[in-house]
């Protein structure tokens, strides 16, 4: 019992990680129709940014996050007003390859100026706190807690505010909204910061709980993509809860299964809900 407690805390954080993620997935989805493969590499970037805030201005971690976060979602929509723009009338299937280009320069470029190294954030080493039989990292829970708020800050924004219910509106119907006088390039803009920052966030969080190393937002993204379809892609809120199945899911499965096969538990999830709901848990597009 206590081990399946202890593995259910790692996929709670897990999850929390994935969701963050899987929600700029979405995102992009819903307003702009097209699979965004090279948002891995996104949260590589906005990692390494925060490591080289750290080491060379010599910020605290969480204001070097703060600024990789701010830099990563600049970035997206540098990508954006450079390449996928200009690729947007040509559909959907031109912009999905040419985010496999963008993915590989992404990659490269991280290769180039930090090198291939594993590499981690300089943090204190705290001991973890027991509870019974139960060991809970403080790093967990402060991801964990990050994570819920990010959420709810999210949510607020897509309910509360004039630019999140037009990009709700325009995820919905983006022909109808255009006529119905949203800017909806100011949406799109909107849609490469937030899934840009949050991406990055996913990718510093997934750093410090593993180690940092060029490959890693790649690593994840068959999880990420499998989050996003699980909960429904293009859904918002299904994202945040496939992240959190899949998540659990994963680290259970080392029950049963060596750690080594948890990218399959991504794989057959994706395969089962195309089969039983290609909707997902909460109905996406």
């Amino acid at each position: 019992m206590a081990e399946l407690l202890q593995l259910l805390i790692y996929g709670i954080v897990t999850g929390g990680i994935y969701a963050l993620g899987a929600i700029g997935i979405s995102l992009i989805f819903a307003i702009l129709r097209f699979a965004h493969f090279a948002h891995g590499d996104l949260m590589t970037v906005g990692a390494y940014l925060a490591l080289s805030a750290a080491a060379i201005l010599g910020l605290p971690l969480g204001g070097a996050f703060a600024l990789a976060a701010l830099l990563t979602a600049g970035i997206a929509v540098l990508i954006d007003r450079l390449l996928y723009r200009r690729l947007r009338a040509s559909g959907a299937v031109v912009l999905l390859i040419s985010s496999f280009g963008v993915a590989l320069i992404l990659r490269s470029l991280v290769q180039l100026l930090w090198g291939p190294e594993t590499q981690v954030y300089e943090t204190a080493i705290t001991p973890p706190w027991r509870l019974g039989e139960l060991r809970i990292r403080p790093v967990h829970v402060a991801i964990l807690t990050i994570c819920l708020l990010l959420v709810s800050a999210l949510h607020l924004f897509l309910t509360r505010s004039r630019t999140g219910k037009a990009m709700r509106a325009m995820a919905d119907d983006p022909d109808l909204a255009r006529v119905s006088g949203i800017a909806t390039e100011r949406v799109v803009v909107w849609t490469w910061l937030l899934g840009g920052g949050l991406a990055a966030l996913a990718g510093m969080f997934l750093a410090l709980d593993t180690r940092l190393h060029p490959l890693l937002g790649w690593n994840v993204l068959l999880p990420l993509f499998a989050a996003a379809l699980v909960g429904g892609i293009g859904n918002v809120y299904g994202a945040i809860a496939g992240g959190l199945v899949l998540g659990v899911a994963s680290e259970l499965s080392t029950l049963v299964l060596p750690a080594v096969y948890k990218p399959a538990v991504a794989f057959a999830a994706i395969v089962v809900v195309l089969v039983v709901r290609p909707r997902g848990l909460l109905g996406g597009r």
